[in-house]
């Protein structure tokens, strides 16, 4: 019986080993990214919101922000309160939906106005005494914890907190707090045997839970099925399993509740990271180039033969910024790269680099490019001009090819591409 302890000890451990280790502290630059208002400064800091960050623990804050006034920390993890009793300046303290058990390292907080426990779980009401000496107080919130549920509890309050004006949104009158005061020590006596019991409900829930955490933990080790196709049916399995599961509400199942969609989300992100891409070739090893056209623009390749050069007319976006379009003429080919993306495309002769030209429409925002021929084919046997290259997503669908290139297909070698009046080798 004692192994079997020992063991489920062990698996507890090693449960509780990476809890820790998956745990959200406050970081420096987690304060510095709220406190952009406040031009990145920190130590002047006034108001800082840390809600929603399944934060664990409360720290650094009473070191780096000692101007502090107001702090949200509301639906976190955070199971107690501790490291703000250097803060004298704060006077509202925002700690709703949260794991709290107990109202307690207060007392610094001089200037404390207003504290906000929403939905926690104090069930020592009794701790309620250690807010005597945050004279400032007026406002306090306690709805929705287990204390709030005890018999007697809003007379136990006031009665002992004096300098209090409001409870959970209502008013605090006169003759209210005069009643509280005489039944005190009664109601006082009552809260205790509450206590006692609440006392031995967590004892349970705590044992329970760390049963099951130890049993979570083995499974999560279980071998799993080869099949992808089971277990993907399995994880869905597990997952309906465990929301149709009733469990008590306590910090434990929210732990629980908050682990179980950390893990769910790593998963889907590590099964959702695209596969990257395999980077195209541009030039083969035998030094040919390729025809690309990853943005799909449509294009018009015409010969120019009073000039002497060869004209592309590349269909970019009317309303895209100049900036992004980058040009590369070589002498047997030209490159545009169109907002990341390639458009590489063969030139039926060699041009001169050096004296091409490039101009943009402002009307329909076209790319023409002009390129002067190094030889002047007009002089050539069976030279003459051609009928324009035309190209588009279109036109290359209905070639049969990759959509994005010229006729021939997109990655086609030059060689490949049919051309009438090439010049002669």
């Amino acid at each position: 019986m004692r192994s079997v302890s020992i063991a489920t000890d062990k698996r507890y451990s090693e449960a509780e080993g990476r809890r820790r280790r998956n745990m959200v502290y406050i970081t420096e630059d987690m304060v510095r990214r709220r406190a952009e208002h406040n031009e990145g400064e920190i130590f002047s800091l006034e108001e800082v919101s840390l809600h929603q960050q399944n934060i664990e623990r409360i720290e650094h804050l009473e070191k780096w922000c000692r101007e502090l006034k107001i702090l949200y920390l509301q639906n976190n993890l955070i199971p107690r309160i501790e490291n703000v009793g250097r803060l004298k300046m704060l006077e509202y303290l925002n700690l709703a939906l949260n794991n709290i058990e107990a109202i307690e390292n207060l007392e610094g907080c001089e200037s404390l106005k207003k504290l906000d426990l929403t939905v926690n779980f104090v069930g020592r009401l009794s701790s309620v005494a250690s807010l005597k000496h945050n004279l400032h107080l007026r406002e306090l919130f306690l709805v929705g914890n287990p204390c709030a549920a005890f018999q007697g509890y809003r007379h136990y309050v006031v009665a002992s907190l004096p300098q209090l004006q409001s409870l959970d949104g209502q008013e605090v009158s006169r003759s209210e707090r005069i009643r509280a005061e005489q039944g005190l020590e009664e109601v006082r006596r009552s809260v205790r045997r509450q206590e006692e019991a609440y006392a031995r409900r967590r004892a349970q829930e705590k044992e329970e839970a760390r049963r099951g955490g130890a049993a979570g933990a083995e499974q999560s080790r279980a071998p799993r099925g080869r099949s992808a196709g089971w277990e993907e049916s399995e994880e869905e399995r597990q997952d309906r399993e465990f929301w149709e599961k009733p469990c008590a509400f306590s910090p434990e199942s929210r732990l629980e509740a908050h682990r179980h969609l950390e893990a769910k989300q790593k998963t889907t992100t590590l099964e959702g990271e695209p596969t990257p891409k395999t980077p195209r070739t541009l030039i083969t090893a035998e030094g040919r180039a390729l025809n690309l056209n990853q943005p799909k623009l449509d294009f018009c390749l015409s010969e120019d033969e009073e000039a002497n050069s060869i004209k592309l007319d590349l269909a970019v976006y009317r309303h895209m910024d100049t900036s992004l379009l980058e040009v590369d003429v070589q002498p047997t080919y030209v490159r545009v790269t169109v907002k990341g993306k390639i458009f590489q495309l063969v030139l039926p002769a060699e041009v001169r680099p050096d004296s091409c030209s490039v101009r943009r429409s402002g009307t329909t925002g076209h790319l023409l490019l002009t390129m002067p021929r190094v030889c002047d084919w007009s002089r050539v046997a069976g030279g003459g001009p051609r009928p324009p290259l035309r190209g588009g997503p279109d036109q290359h669908r209905s070639a049969g090819g990759r959509r994005g290139g010229p006729p021939g297909g997109e990655g086609a070698p030059a060689a490949d591409r049919p051309l009438k009046g090439s010049p002669p080798p």
